[in-house]
């Protein structure tokens, strides 16, 4: 019998309500949901055993049951190793407004049966590549698995799935891998010698970061094949676009290929492979291996393929004339020297400097590869990491810091003990970066820096993955990495901050330096010197006019854009007195204005109370959204529908009212035709036809105990909105009894003639004025000017206009979250039996619901013209203050914006917001005191962040307003308190020294060098950069790994997003870090210099002018430097994938070493530049011959005694460079043709000796 009733359950549920048994429906939707489930899978279990069909689908759900069965298991946390899914929000929205969660104006008649199955196609673009915005809730939203099945099983099957894995990015913290690596995936054919690639397209597979290895190899052989017991290894060789899947075995050298190991516990992540990586599968033919991976060399690949399109087009260019002069330099050992460019936007007027053409020595005949300038690397994107590439070249170009970087002082300062640092792991790799960057031999165009990238996520995992993200906040992080990891302070003391206790100039200097000190006391690191200033923070009470003035430190500006961020709109506004017309209000208001500050100001224009007045946006003609104190204005859209509704109470928007109890009770009316019954069996409201306006209307509470007196509170509200309104009261001409009410109306002109309504619902025209008891009972009186007989009166309300209906579940005057249901409606009777007598019989959340049938709709309001209404008639009202906005906005746009009126918008005075106040000590609670940034010390490096993204409870925006910035001449002086107050108190006789003034002579002007732009809108776009090259003194722009020259003034866009300006000074700057650097720079000149008289048989040949040099002199930070460049030892073409030769490449030959400028006849110079890339240490004539290999490129510092000592401090970063464990591609052979001090040309062995090797 247990079978049958179950088996019978399941067949009627199938067939639909009216023939199953009704499943009951448990309190908890969740839990109702969940034992309905868990039932047929027990019916399905059963039906399977027996041999029954189970394809029939169980009873529907009802949609707040599948709404509940949703939430809860979104409400579920992400689990590493989970799968979710990513949902489309153009699918998804419109499902949660057929079930009601949402509500949309433009989607209101939208049902679940409208609903199709998941859909995400809009996430792809025309070529099928994912697009880069899935912004959650903006643009997509994640499901768990459960979820995304559920969805499936009700709607179809779904368009473009994609699941994704949760992975673990931090202590306790996990994330969506959104972009899990996209990879190629080919397999080898012996096709030949000269074979090319071949066959049908390639496949692609999808990734996790985390997985492992074997997963990685697993999907890549389930992608050729669906074999599983033929042996296979895989080969990874350098990006590139291939035109079929066969890839032939004789091209696995040219094209860099590496074999890959799969028993190993490191994951992809682990071995830096990157999107559209490509993989070569390699299975056994006959029981062997088509190639054997002992000659399989590692080589770049073909230039056809992957050099990048030149960065110059023009012949003219720098390096095309660089090209033509290769073979003169070559010729003449005795090198020329060349005065520096000029450039706009110098810090300095120009200097005349030593610069070597670059020059190209040590390469094969007919190659035509060249050196790059120093500073010009491109990086390239490993999946949009753009963000990182523009910040990275940014703060690569910032002069003073790369100094430190290339000295080898920041080894000296690491602090891998520091907490809040990362073990000196963030300063070292971008330390090794800076070295490839500015590496003086390099012939690579572009380098992927994949260590810093594998760094930068392991100790900031909100950059992890492919996604696109801020790059002001990469360099905010990035700052804050490298202070801490370099801070000089081992361990910080605990330091209290200074109050400020009045005074005058004095008082505040030393407040400030006060302030300085004790934040230098745990902060202390080339960051602090070169990126940190000080701001000054201003508090004022309100009441008792109290000042908190504090120091605070700042390592960025962010300021605001002071663009035209008004919000304009049309308030309707309805005064609580009907006599007065209502109002069309335009108002012009600031974006981040909130409804408070609105009401403030119509409160000020109508003469009204703010805390009176009601805002509420109307839609459908109903109240849609409650617009209380906290909402923002710019969260309004144009066309939204906005009422300002006058109260004689307050109106209890802000979140600072305390209710009472003798409260009276705001109640929303809506207008509606009549609504038909509801069947019995109807577990919904009764949909209702609404017209008209909505309105408010206020019940005391002794009103509220009848429903009577409450609807002739509704009819004086209504008669505001119809011309019939003397008609809405009953009148008489007797003379006024003891008992008589008069009830104020609204004065309108006489009329002709009223509607004579008749029992049999006839409409007939009748003449003259008509006071009545009742419409169907007319009594006829002559006109008089006011339309009435002289002497008549209002004795109540005329029953019977409408029917006073009460709904419940309008929390906020609204139902259904937005105003997207009409509440649930219940009786009087049913409401009077629960209430004690005597009690009101409302409730929080109640409204009016007035029913009209057709005639009383007709007669009050009009027919589908409503041309007795006056729902349209506003009254035009334009305040004085609204036309004097439009005339400075409108001066405003022509005169533009620049970056004065931004720092003169961040030091502008505010009042704190409702929600956050402060605390006054001497008021002792929270005030909406006034507060104000000023500029106290401005620092040696500043960085500016124009706040272009903005970001509210509805709106996501960018603003691309155009920004004029000076690229020269920045002049903040007048800005800066520190040298105002210094002034002052210099002119006083103070001692300023001894408050840390110092220079206040010196003007504050700053000149630009570096810009970060962004292209694009919110959640995606495209990162660049323009930068200066402090070495030839030429700007370029920087866009991933494609690099080309510019001009400053190109800079200066609509899409500059970070600027960093550099001070002007006749003193060098960064203060302890630049007396670092220098001592640097002499301590390993003086070694030099020691190891070079050891050992003389070593020396070059003596320049004629050697006598009068000075050796190895370190460079003041900011003199020009004396670059000389070397020379390549490598062949090898450039790719934007390929990674440089190790910055180290040998001895130089003897035609180099006559031209190097490191021993030039007017002195011997060694700058940070230099210091980086250059050895000390010369080859012995008698030595072996040239290196052939990366292996004996690479020195061995360890053994080697004659290394300097600085070099030996300096071997973990040279070897990590040059060792080819890194995936560094090994230089290819020296031309032994150009080595003097080769064996080959030594000894003349025999005529193929001269040969290239």
């Amino acid at each position: 019998m247990q079978s049958d009733s179950s088996s019978s359950l399941k067949r009627s549920a199938s067939e639909g309500p009216s023939s199953a048994t009704p499943i009951p429906i448990m309190t908890d939707p969740i839990s109702s949901v969940d034992s309905a489930r868990e039932q047929e899978i027990e019916i399905d279990a059963y039906m399977a055993e027996q041999g029954e069909d189970i394809s029939t689908q169980p009873a529907s759900l009802t949609i707040e049951q599948k709404v509940a069965r949703i939430k809860y298991l979104r409400d579920k946390p992400m689990v590493a190793g989970d799968t979710w899914y990513i949902v489309s929000r153009q699918w998804f929205r419109p499902w949660e407004i057929a079930c009601g969660i949402l509500s949309d104006k433009s989607l209101e008649s939208l049902q679940e049966k409208d609903i199709g199955p998941p859909d995400n196609s809009s996430l792809f673009d025309s070529q099928g590549n994912l697009t880069s915005n899935l912004v959650e809730q903006i643009d997509v939203e994640f499901l768990p698995e459960e979820a995304w099945s559920e969805l499936v099983a009700w709607y179809g099957q779904p368009i473009h799935p994609l699941p994704r894995s949760v992975i673990a990015k931090a202590f306790l913290q996990t994330a969506l891998e959104l972009r899990p690596p996209r990879l190629k995936v080919l397999v080898l054919k012996d096709l030949g010698p000269d074979a090319d690639i071949a066959g049908p397209a390639h496949a692609y597979v999808n990734v996790s970061i985390k997985d492992p290895m074997k997963t990685l190899f697993k999907a890549l052989v389930s992608a050729v094949t669906a074999l599983s017991n033929v042996p296979y290894r895989i080969w990874k060789i350098e990006p590139g676009e291939f035109s079929g899947s066969h890839f032939p075995a004789s091209k696995l050298a040219s094209w860099g290929a590496e074999l890959m190991s799969e028993g190993t516990d490191k994951t992809v992540e682990d071995n830096m492979i990157e999107p559209e990586d490509p993989f070569v599968v390699e299975f056994q033919e006959n029981g062997a291996w088509i190639v054997d991976a002992s000659q399989v060399v590692r080589a770049p690949p073909p230039s056809a393929v992957h050099v990048p399109p030149p960065h110059y087009s023009n012949d003219n260019d720098f390096f095309s004339r660089l090209s033509n002069q290769r073979t003169s330099a070559f010729q003449n050992s005795q090198h020329f020297r060349t005065p520096s460019p000029s450039r706009r936007g110098s810090s300095s007027k120009a200097k005349e400097s030593s610069v070597t053409p670059f020059k190209s020595f040590g390469f094969s005949k007919g190659s035509s590869k060249i050196i790059q300038e120093p500073g010009t690397l491109g990086l390239g994107n490993m999946g949009n990491t753009c963000f990182m590439n523009s910040a990275l070249q940014c703060l690569a170009h910032t002069k003073e810091l790369t100094d430190y970087f290339l000295s080898g002082v920041y080894q000296e300062e690491l602090n891998p003990d520091n907490p809040l640092g990362m073990h000196g792991a963030i300063a070292e790799a971008f330390g090794l970066l800076l070295h490839r960057i500015w590496a003086r031999d390099s012939t690579n165009t572009s380098y992927s820096p994949r260590e810093f990238k594998s760094q930068l996520q392991r100790f900031a995992p909100q950059f992890s993955g492919y996604q696109q993200h801020d790059s002001q906040e990469l360099v905010a992080f990035l700052l804050d990495g490298l202070h801490e990891d370099l801070n000089r302070v081992l361990k910080k003391p605990y330091v209290e901050k200074p109050d400020w206790e009045g005074g005058g100039d004095l008082e505040l200097a030393k407040l400030a330096q006060t302030s300085w000190d004790g934040y230098m006391k745990r902060n202390d690191s080339v960051i602090v010197d070169l990126f940190q200033g000080q701001y000054q923070s201003t508090l004022v009470c309100p009441e008792c006019e109290k000042v908190s003035i504090t120091f605070d430190p700042f390592m960025y500006l962010t300021l605001p854009l002071p663009v035209n961020k008004k919000w304009w709109h049309v308030i309707h506004y309805v005064p609580w007195d009907p006599s007065i017309p209502h109002k069309k209000v335009p108002v012009e208001i600031s974006r981040d204005s909130s409804f408070r500050d609105l009401k403030n100001l119509l409160g000020r224009w109508m003469g009204v109370r703010p805390k009176k007045l009601l805002t509420i946006e109307v839609f459908n003609h109903r109240f849609y959204k409650n617009l209380d104190d906290s909402i923002l204005c710019g969260d309004m859209a144009d066309n939204d529908q906005i009422f300002c509704f006058e109260l004689p109470c307050n109106s209890r928007q802000s979140r600072s009212y305390k209710p009472k109890d003798n409260d009276p009770f705001i109640i929303p009316v809506i207008l509606t035709d009549v609504v038909p019954p509801r069947p019995a069996y109807s577990h919904y409201s009764r949909l209702t036809n609404n017209f008209g306006c909505p309105f408010i209307v206020v019940i005391d509470r002794d009103q509220a105990v009848s429903v009577n007196d409450m609807y002739d509170v509704v009819i004086e509200r209504l008669q505001r909105w119809t011309v019939r309104d003397r008609d809405l009261y009953t009148w008489q001409t007797d003379p006024s009894p003891s008992g008589a009410v008069t009830i104020p109306i609204s004065t309108v002109s006489p009329i002709d003639s009223v509607a004579e309504i008749k029992e049999n619902g006839d409409v007939n025209e009748v003449d003259g004025m008509i006071i009545e008891g009742d419409i169907a009972d007319e009594k006829i009186f002559g006109e008089d000017d006011s339309g009435t007989e002289p002497g008549a009166y209002v004795v109540g309300t005329k029953q019977g206009v409408f029917t006073l209906r009460l709904y419940t579940g309008y929390k906020d005057y609204v139902a259904g979250g937005n105003g997207s249901s009409n509440g649930r409606s219940e009786q009087w009777e049913t409401r009077t039996e629960d209430i004690e007598s005597g009690t009101p019989l409302l409730k929080e959340g109640d409204a009016f619901i007035c029913e009209f049938d057709e005639n009383m709709k007709a007669y009050y309001f009009g027919t589908s013209q409503f041309e007795n209404s006056l729902w349209d008639a506003w009254v035009p009202f334009v305040h004085l203050e609204y036309l004097e906005a439009k005339e400075v906005a409108a001066a405003q746009k022509s005169k533009g914006i620049t970056l004065d009126d931004c720092l003169a918008e961040f030091t502008k005075e505010e009042q704190l917001g409702e929600d956050d106040l402060w605390y006054c000590p001497r008021c002792k609670k929270h005030q909406q005191a006034t507060k104000k940034f000023d500029l106290w010390k401005v620092p040696d490096v500043l960085a500016v962040h124009l706040k272009r993204f903005s970001n509210s409870r509805t709106l996501r925006d960018k603003i691309d307003t155009f920004v004029d910035f000076p690229i020269e001449g920045l002049d903040l002086t007048g800005l800066v308190g520190e040298r105002q107050v210094g002034t002052r108190l210099a002119q006083s006789g103070a001692d300023i020294n001894e408050l840390g003034i110092r220079d206040v002579e010196e003007p504050l002007i700053y000149d630009l060098y570096a810009v970060d732009e962004h292209l694009g809108g919110l959640g995606g776009g495209h990162y660049r950069a323009y930068a200066l090259n402090h070495v030839t003194e030429q700007w370029y722009h920087f866009d991933d790994s494609y690099v080309m020259r510019s001009d400053a003034s190109h800079a200066v866009n609509s899409n500059a997003y970070l600027l960093f300006y550099r001070r002007r000074s006749n003193a060098p700057l960064g203060g302890k870090t630049n007396e670092k650097i220098e001592e640097a720079g002499r301590k390993a000149a003086a070694e030099a210099e020691e190891e070079n008289a050891v050992e003389p048989e070593a020396q070059l040949p003596t320049p004629p002018s050697e006598s009068d040099a000075t050796p190895f002199p370190f460079p003041s930070t900011q003199q020009p430097t004396n670059a000389g460049y070397l020379t390549p030892q490598s062949n090898t073409r450039s790719t934007p994938t390929s990674s440089p030769p190790p910055l180290d490449d040998g001895d130089p030959t003897m035609l180099e070493a006559q031209s190097d400028d490191l021993i030039a006849e007017d002195g011997l110079t060694l700058g940070p530049l230099e210091l980086a890339s250059h050895q000390f240490d010369f080859p012995n004539p008698s030595g072996g011959a040239s290196p052939t290999s990366s292996v004996e490129v690479e020195p061995d510092y360890d053994d080697d005694p004659s290394r300097t000592s600085l070099f030996r401090a300096h071997a973990n970063i040279d070897s990590w460079v040059g060792s080819s464990q890194n995936g560094l591609p090994s230089p290819a052979v020296s031309d032994p043709d150009t080595n003097p001090f080769s064996d080959m040309n030594a000894q003349k062995k025999s005529a193929d000796d001269s040969m290239d090797v």
